[in-house]
């Protein structure tokens, strides 16, 4: 069984086919097409074993969603791999009644068009991508695989608004983001041989978005995201929390629109307004040279996921805090000062683990903290497109035994 993995962004898609025969799904290809809809496309992929493969295609055109879908695939079959035996897709939010994953289906389909709402600068991008791969691959199963599901866990208080029943009621609460990385470490640190889990977890997955996430016996009791992925701990181009004061003042400006202001705290805000890019690459290497906005733009992001982090623990107690995601994968320095931060609590961080991770030891969880650490520090990757493939496999088995019981 070939499943093809759809991760899509407003003008990029992430993708992987992954091969399952009756066990764990293996990775054949994986790689990100970037720039649809605009005069330069960008096509990076390469197989299992490191090789780029983006030279064999050639010229890429991508000035449409269905010529993008066409390219990717091209390129499953410029790698020697068949058409896909099902496709999963990553979406961000499900609305306000979808619960779970799920197989698409007309119906869930239009729930996912009055779900754009929730998630304006998301949803409409993947739902266009499901429309055209879709017609492209009529005949297998297709499958909707939601940000949201892993935080279906959290308790009505952690998920409330303080806000009138009547609004309350369409389905304004706190859904929580980057629940398919976050499964995904709960996995690998159930898996990961010679450690005990973690009862209790918080997990830092930071990047151009940002969340923080707790976690009891592997699964969410609270997260930092609310009812859009704009909330929580500053992000590369987003807010995070903020007065709701701000917005209502925003709105008062004169030209204000709720799409100019919807655009100021999604796309010119956090680290960008900040320091003046989003990268932290970036940022570090202007710090570095004094820059007293970098500097600030760095402090104000790492305060904000300390925060989080220790507001978690407070409530909850932790016997390990997890970084992933791009920054908390590769930024030695940002996890060297968020954990300086947490240092009161009892956080002692292993200045050489932490380095040596960062040139890579081969390790998936790799321990980042001193051994007499009160909480444990560790680092791994989020694999979510892995666990959309497990999904799909699951489902797929599902939808078989069901036809199998019917017939």
């Amino acid at each position: 069984m070939h499943i093809l993995v759809l991760n899509p962004g407003s003008s990029s898609v992430k993708f992987s086919m992954f091969a399952e025969d009756g066990g764990e799904p293996r990775s054949m290809v994986e790689g990100e097409l970037g720039g649809i809809g605009g005069r330069s496309a960008k096509l990076e992929f390469r197989d299992a074993d490191g090789n780029d493969l983006s030279g064999k295609l050639g010229e890429v055109n991508t000035g449409s969603m269905e010529e993008a879908i066409g390219v990717l695939e091209r390129a499953v079959g410029v790698a020697g791999l068949p058409p896909p035996d099902a496709v999963g897709y990553r979406v961000v939010h499900p609305g306000a009644h979808l619960r779970g994953h799920k197989r698409l289906t007309p119906e869930v389909l239009g729930q996912l068009r009055e779900a754009v709402p929730f998630a304006p600068l998301h949803n409409p991008a993947v739902i266009e991508i499901i429309v055209e791969t879709m017609r492209r691959f009529p005949d297998v199963p297709h499958f909707a695989c939601f940000d949201t599901v892993f935080h279906e866990t959290m308790p009505e208080e952690a998920t409330v608004y303080a806000l009138p029943y009547a609004v309350r009621k369409q389905g304004v609460r706190r859904y929580g983001f980057h629940g398919l990385s976050c499964e995904s470490i709960v996995v690998q640190m159930r898996e990961a041989v010679g450690m005990e889990f973690p009862r209790r977890m918080v997990i830092a997955h930071l990047g151009s978005g940002c969340s923080v996430t707790a976690c009891i016996d592997g699964r969410s009791v609270d997260t930092t995201m609310g009812l859009t992925p704009t909330g929580g701990v500053v992000m590369g181009t987003r807010t995070g929390d903020l007065d709701p004061g701000v917005v209502l003042f925003l709105l008062r400006q004169a030209g204000a629109t709720v799409d100019s202001v919807a655009g100021m705290l999604d796309g010119d805000a956090g680290l960008k307004a900040l320091g003046g890019v989003n990268d932290m690459r970036e940022l570090r290497k202007s710090a570095a040279q004094g820059n007293q906005r970098t500097r600030l733009a760095i402090r104000v992001f790492c305060r904000s996921v300390i925060k989080a982090i220790a507001g978690f623990i407070a409530l909850n107690g932790a016997d390990a805090i997890v970084f992933t995601g791009g920054i908390g994968e590769h930024d030695a320095i940002s996890r060297g000062e968020i954990a300086g931060g947490l240092a009161r609590l009892g956080v002692e961080l292993d200045p050489s683990a932490n380095r040596l991770e960062q040139k890579g030891t081969g390790q998936i969880v790799c321990k980042i903290s001193e051994e007499d650490s009160r909480i444990a520090l560790y680092v791994v990757p989020a694999e979510e497109d892995l666990m959309i493939a497990r999904h799909v496999v699951r489902m797929c088995s599902a939808s078989r035994r069901a036809e199998g019981m019917s017939s």
